[in-house]
């Protein structure tokens, strides 16, 4: 028997919790399944796995070498993954997650350019203002933009930096009016992103003063594109990373306001998988993406 098919199913039955679902994932029969894995406990003579009618589960020693078997596993792949890095030309589907709006502003426009660099690369976007599980998800990087980026033992590269700023449209501020100070928001129809940190509680800072209010929202969303196109048609002050509204800002159709206070900041970063070897995919739009916002100069812009 082939004893890297072992440790292949062993593994897949360890993290599926069952037999035919590893076999699946391996292409071979149930029937096949079952040879390998009895095959494998009577060469170690050990009792990996208990079964009855309900459930399927590891013993104490299956445990073990399950921990044993996946960390061997593991290095293998990143051994193939260097080889494909270094020697042969990328290929395959590089699958990346982020927001709704950097999908759309900051990845799109880029795939025709980078496609045609390395057109045995295919891309999966998976556009979600929720961050996925990059772990048990299948996905090679995602695009998180966060005012810190938790200890999650993922591999992070910062992008760039930018703040969060208010704004509205002139056909709001002319009838509504500009707010001149903080409080003057609590007056104001408010659009508010629902998955910001403490979305109603605007905690703003200027030359070492500190002023937090807390607001109302006339329009709550959780997609950042709803609260800009609701802006742009001059429903209310909107609060968004200023990569989001930058365009709209430099063509006069949204206004900053308050642009003397600052918000906290958000970092956008890349995170993927601590990996001592990437896939050439991978690597190569990292490199791509940090190239483009270090040539666009995105940090300078969006901080300003």
């Amino acid at each position: 028997m082939d004893r890297w098919t072992e440790f292949e199913l062993f593994v897949q039955i360890a993290e599926l919790g069952s037999i035919s679902k590893a076999a699946e994932s391996l292409d071979i029969s149930n029937a096949a399944a079952s040879r390998y894995l009895t095959s494998l406990e009577q060469r170690l003579s050990a009792r990996l796995i208990e079964r009855n009618t309900r459930r399927l589960y590891l013993t104490d020693v299956g445990h073990e070498f399950f921990r044993r078997c996946k960390g061997v596993l593991t290095e293998m792949k990143e051994a193939e993954a260097a080889v494909n890095a270094n020697v042969l030309e990328p290929g395959g589907t590089l699958t990346v997650t982020a927001s709704l709006s950097f999908s759309m502003k900051h990845l799109a426009p880029l795939l025709p350019d980078f496609t045609s660099l390395y057109p045995k690369v295919d891309v999966n976007i998976l556009a979600a203002n929720r961050y996925y599980d990059i772990m048990d998800s299948g996905i090679d990087l995602a695009i998180r933009t966060r005012e810190f980026e938790p200890d999650s033992g993922l591999t992070v590269r910062r992008l760039a930096e930018t703040r969060r700023i208010l704004a509205a449209s002139p056909r709001y501020l002319d009838r509504m009016g500009t707010p001149r100070e903080v409080d003057d928001l609590l007056r104001h129809h408010m659009l508010i992103y629902s998955y910001a940190n403490r979305p109603h509680e605007l905690a703003f800072t200027r030359n070492g003063e500190e002023k937090t209010v807390t607001v109302r929202s006339k329009l709550e969303s959780n997609d950042g594109q709803v609260i800009r196109a609701a802006a742009l048609e001059g429903l209310g002050i909107l609060v968004q990373p200023k990569y989001i509204v930058y365009d709209d800002i430099v063509a006069g159709r949204l206004i900053p306001v308050l642009d003397d206070w600052d918000l906290p900041r958000l970092t956008i970063n890349i995170a993927f998988q601590s990996r001592r070897y990437l896939a050439a995919k991978v690597r190569l739009f990292i490199d791509y993406l940090v190239a483009h916002f270090e040539r666009m100069d995105y940090e300078r812009k969006w901080t300003s």
